[in-house]
């Protein structure tokens, strides 16, 4: 598994001393949690490319993946054409700009992508991979699109980023700490030296508390900057309404929507039980058509209600000449469309409606990591929150939980009565 001494002296890369045991581990799976400026983009980069040049494998293929497919291109793609330069038949030829990729003169290939697009590796295979700033992607993209790349190949995969509060990058990094299948590396900013003092205590008088814990000491304890619904979800776990929500056959279920044409569709299951609403289900996927997600509440075995869509469900669509609602009441379900309010607004009815909700912890996972990471973007120019959230992964959860709660706030009563959750609705 380790990189060799030879292919990575052909590169001209010397390692920092940080990662040297990392280049020199023999497992198959590793996680890096460093503060910044540490070089943990070089090291994987280098990582990839050495390996490339290693393997006795014929058309072996590497990737590095980033959040979005141009910070992958920015941050790494320089980076990947310095190193490679010497180990390409042919420049012209062997860089290829429109897809960043690389072919090494042994026909292994090293290509970047965005998680912001997974359909782009579906279907391919990949004999090692490294998953950048983990902690900004989708949760499923592992399990459902990342790791069965790697199983015909006995392909190895590396994590790597900053943490971003309690989320997937967390639960990976928790797990590596007693798996003796897994490498894992803590790079903090007070122990490793690669950042003078002064620049460090110069980041501290600058940086909130939490920032600066989270960027430079790896902290996973430090509140995500800005969380959206922060507050709502500690108050949620401390009142043990995060656990088991069981399906009550006896009454329909909701769903609210985010609709993503190009990109990823959320949806969240939910049953009003007087004045709660228990929230049993959810569900993403990218880049697929309403047909899809009709196929997809049918085989939940649930019986529906309404199904809750945004505003541009009633808008055609090129393909079919249909709009999304059409579609969705065509396969013989009931949908309308949530009423239209700011943004504003409906974070603010969401925050509402939070201590009335109880999630189911398991099936409701992905849509809850959205919760937990979405956030409210930051100008670090000026040292200030932006009146908008950041549009990520986490926006596509986070705003069909909004639509939920505008399309529960039409029964008033969920907002006025009082708060009794029975308590063999979660465990």
């Amino acid at each position: 598994m380790a990189a060799t001494e030879d292919s990575i002296r052909s590169v001209g890369y010397i390692p920092r001393s940080q990662f040297l045991e990392f280049h020199n581990r023999d497992k198959r799976w590793a996680v890096i949690v460093a503060h910044r400026r540490a070089g943990k983009t070089v090291a994987c980069i280098m990582e990839l490319l050495t390996r490339a040049l290693a393997t006795p494998k014929q058309n072996a293929r590497y990737a590095y993946i980033a959040p979005f497919r141009e910070q992958a291109k920015t941050v790494a793609w320089e980076y990947l054409k310095y190193y490679a330069a010497q180990v390409v038949e042919d420049p012209a030829r062997d860089f290829r700009e429109s897809d960043l990729s690389v072919r090494l003169f042994n026909g292994s290939t090293v290509r970047l992508f965005g998680a912001d697009n997974p359909n782009a590796l579906r279907g391919i295979y990949l004999d090692g991979v490294v998953m950048d700033e983990y902690a900004d992607m989708r949760a499923s993209l592992w399990g459902e699109v990342i790791r069965p790349t790697l199983s015909d190949r006995n392909g190895w995969a590396v994590f790597i980023g900053t943490p971003r509060g309690r989320n997937a990058f967390f639960d990976i990094y928790d797990m590596a700490g007693n798996d003796p299948a897994w490498y894992r590396l803590t790079l903090k900013a007070s122990e490793t030296g690669l950042l003078p003092e002064t620049e460090l205590a110069d980041a501290q008088k600058t940086m909130s508390e939490n920032q600066y814990a989270q960027e430079y000491e790896c902290s996973f304890e430090a509140a995500v900057l800005g969380a959206v619904y922060a507050k709502e979800l500690l108050a949620a776990r401390g009142q043990n309404r995060i656990g088991t929500v069981m399906y009550d056959a006896t009454r329909l279920v909701h769903t609210a929507w985010d609709i993503g044409y190009g990109d990823s569709t959320a949806i969240w299951f939910y049953q009003l039980v007087g004045n709660e609403v228990r929230i049993i289900d959810y569900y993403e996927a990218n880049m697929e058509a309403a047909a899809f997600y009709a196929s997809i509440l049918k085989g939940r075995g649930y019986a529906y209600d309404t199904c809750w869509l945004p505003h541009d469900a009633a808008n055609g669509q090129s393909a079919t000449g249909h709009s999304f609602l059409e579609v969705i009441r065509g396969f013989g379900f009931k949908a309308d469309i949530v009423s239209k309010v700011s943004l504003e607004e409906g974070i603010n009815t969401a925050r509402q409606l939070f201590p009335r909700c109880t999630f189911d912890e398991k099936h409701c996972a992905a849509g809850l990591d959205a919760l937990q990471n979405y956030r409210w973007d930051y100008n670090q120019r000026m040292r200030e929150m932006k009146p908008t959230p950041v549009h990520d992964w986490s926006s596509h959860g986070a705003d069909a939980f909004r639509y939920l709660s505008i399309s529960a706030k039409r029964n008033e009563r969920m907002f006025t009565k009082p708060i009794n959750y029975p308590k063999r609705a979660y465990a």
